[in-house]
């Protein structure tokens, strides 16, 4: 090992067992484990962290630096509406779409924490989230719809008489059923999400503005049941949820934008499950092996 000449205040201490061993996790950095604390695993990883750990601290007991919690939701949806307008787009209009996205988001933060109402916050998050779900159904629809796209037998007619190439009428009729399938799934998918993400808005809603009624209740009943008359609990499981397929169905769609409907399909055997998509691979040129995304 080569010799250097630093001055030496404490030797470097080994690695040991520590308060949180054994270890779990599937990553170990380079810093050796507990050599300074038996408390923390990488000392260095962790006071590196400090600026996270400080804005948490912070947050507690400064009501400005709790906005940063909620505005991450605002940050997530400018990058779903990107990826929903940016698809097959110039190089031009995704940078101009970029630079706009962010734009908005840095004015929402500022005038956010400029105004300090979290009606603000709630109204910017819900059109954003409109925006994009609207945008993502009209794509769905304009991609699955055989009348949208052009793909009826009467479309594939006219075509043939201009002399233009066209599909055979079993394998258009194999895609047109393929697809009215797919979109009757996805249209179930984004109902029953809707229904979970705005049930769940509804009870958070009704949480808020009937407080006392319901620490009432919850009183009446004691525990465990008054846990269930939590009404933020049940915002987060619900818009979860829907956070969830929203999710699910964005990737399932844009899988059908890549023409690979024949290569993904859904798995979702009952209604309680969560949904998967899944990659279908042959295995030995004879039964199908089902991966997951």
């Amino acid at each position: 090992m080569p010799q250097w000449s630093f001055p030496t205040f404490i030797p470097y201490p080994p690695s040991k067992a520590g308060y949180w061993s054994p270890v779990t996790s599937t990553l170990n950095w380079c810093e050796e484990d507990y050599y300074a604390t038996i408390y923390s695993a990488e000392i260095v990883n962790s006071l590196t962290n400090l600026l996270f750990m400080w804005l948490g601290l912070k947050g507690i007991r400064n009501y400005p630096m709790q906005l940063v919690d909620e505005l991450s939701m605002i940050y997530t949806t400018c990058l779903m509406c990107y990826a929903s307008f940016s698809y097959l787009r110039p190089l031009g209009f995704r940078i101009f779409l970029a630079i706009a996205l962010t734009s908005l988001a840095v004015f929402i933060t500022l005038y956010y924490h400029y105004l300090q109402d979290p009606v603000f916050h709630q109204n910017a998050y819900a059109l954003l989230t409109t925006v994009v779900v609207l945008r993502s159904m009209y794509t769905m629809e304009v991609t699955l719809r055989p009348s949208w796209r052009h793909s009826t037998e009467e479309d594939r007619l006219a075509r043939e008489k201009k002399g233009l190439p066209v599909p055979s009428k079993e394998h258009q009729h194999h895609e047109n059923v393929r697809d009215l399938k797919t979109l009757k799934t996805m249209w179930f998918m984004v109902a029953y999400g809707l229904s979970m993400f705005l049930g769940g808005f509804l009870i958070w809603s009704l949480d808020n503005h009937f407080c006392s009624t319901i620490r009432g209740w919850r009183r009446a009943v004691g525990l465990p049941w008054g846990i269930f008359l939590e009404g933020h609990g049940w915002w987060h499981l619900m818009t979860g949820t829907g956070a969830y397929l929203y999710i699910i169905w964005g990737i399932w769609l844009r899988h059908c934008l890549n023409k690979r409907q024949e290569e993904y399909h859904l798995w979702w055997p009952h209604f309680w499950n969560f949904p998967e998509v899944v990659r279908i691979s042959t295995d030995s040129g004879s039964r199908l092996a089902k991966k997951s995304i």
